[in-house]
């Protein structure tokens, strides 16, 4: 049985490196995670941020799905639920937006889980409630 190392790394021991033009669009997320903050600044709720993310994304011509359900499978049920994600960009990299005050241990995990969940490897968990947006992003890598 694999247990998931919930630590902020890079590349986790025994997988292989993200794909360079997988990780060229993560700096390009990130890029764009600084211009929607530059531009609105934080103090802003959660779905204000995520328009104007996905209006920068389509302005960059980068693909993405918004409000992306996530089947979730229990044992042998398919449960049927709507649990969605924030943005799936080019159908690799989890995005999940906060507006709260501190960043805590449930928004890691919550973002592993969406992970594991899409069998996907990179995700950003992306803050907009701080003075420098640079503090409010973690890189996600199962």
């Amino acid at each position: 049985m694999t247990y998931l190392n919930h630590q902020d790394t890079k590349t986790p021991r025994g997988f292989a490196p993200i794909p360079a033009n997988q990780d060229a669009t993560g700096k390009q997320v990130v890029d764009v995670a600084f211009q929607v903050h530059k531009t609105l600044g934080p103090g802003l709720l959660e779905n204000i941020y995520e328009e104007a993310f996905c209006c920068e994304l389509m302005d960059r011509n980068i693909g993405f799905e918004r409000q992306k359900i996530i089947p979730i499978q229990y044992k042998h049920h398919k449960l049927d639920l709507n649990y969605r994600l924030d943005l799936l960009v080019k159908d690799s990299i989890i995005i999940e937006l906060k507006c709260v005050d501190k960043l805590s241990p449930v928004h890691d995990s919550q973002i592993l889980t969406y992970l594991k969940l899409m069998n996907l490897r990179l995700g950003y968990l992306i803050n907009f409630n701080v003075p420098l947006i640079k503090e409010g992003i973690r890189r996600k890598v199962l």
